[in-house]
């Protein structure tokens, strides 16, 4: 059984919510504030995060921000009252993996949390069949199973996006990989019009792995197309 921890303020909807969770063979636990959101977080084991983005003591983007500076990654699925591009958009980048505007249908709300329970599944079966759980290219090692990268020896600290991104691309080295491709397959789920998150997240994925950022040696620009992993490297 899934465990669940939502951070909700409308007792209502968490109720709702969390009643509803069995329906799909999962238990909830739920916080009415970011803080104590995040107290629950860190004592216990969860699978996902349902976390409203307009919460007291601490809103939703800083619990999202600091639940992705945890090693611990879950998914995270972010639920707005607002209707704003910006808010979706911050969080997409602070690292939720999905939302949904209030209000919404419990039956949406289930099929996505479903659909992120079989893409990390998927993500964990990928990682069983690799039989070092490893990827090396050049002087980089990707230890899939640790979700860890060193460069160098180096140890490079990425969050989970970031990491899910960054083994996509190795994986298939030299395939292109449009912007609303990467949406689709690494975020899991497609919203056109949302390119400029993968363009953020490659930015700052650039930052901590590449030598030099400008001149990339690793993840390179197809211009005009996307972006794909350098195929070349010894």
């Amino acid at each position: 059984m899934h465990k669940i921890l939502i951070i909700e303020d409308n007792a209502e909807i968490s109720r709702l919510i969390q009643l509803h969770l069995k329906d799909i063979q999962c238990e909830a636990d739920v916080a009415a504030d970011g803080e104590r959101g995040l107290k629950l977080f860190e004592r216990d084991s969860y699978d996902l995060v349902i976390l409203d983005l307009m919460l007291p003591v601490m809103d939703g983007l800083e619990v999202c921000r600091r639940l992705r500076a945890l090693p611990r990654y879950v998914p995270i699925i972010m639920l707005t009252s607002k209707s704003s591009e910006l808010d979706r958009v911050l969080g997409l980048e602070m690292g939720a993996d999905d939302y949904l505007t209030k209000p919404f249908s419990i039956a949406e709300l289930l099929a996505r949390i479903k659909a992120q329970f079989r893409r990390q599944t998927a993500l964990a079966d990928d990682r069983r069949s690799d039989e070092q759980g490893r990827l090396v290219i050049g002087d980089m090692v990707i230890d899939q199973d640790k979700r860890q990268v060193r460069i160098k020896d180096a140890l490079v600290e990425l969050t989970g996006k970031e990491f899910d991104l960054l083994c996509h691309f190795a994986r298939q080295p030299g395939r292109v990989f449009t912007r609303t491709q990467l949406l689709d397959q690494v975020w899991g789920y497609r919203y056109e019009g949302y390119e400029h998150t993968v363009n953020s997240h490659i930015n700052r994925l650039r930052g901590k792995v590449e030598a030099d950022p400008m001149h990339p040696r690793y993840i390179l620009t197809v211009w005009g197309v996307g972006y794909k992993f350098n195929d070349e490297l010894d």
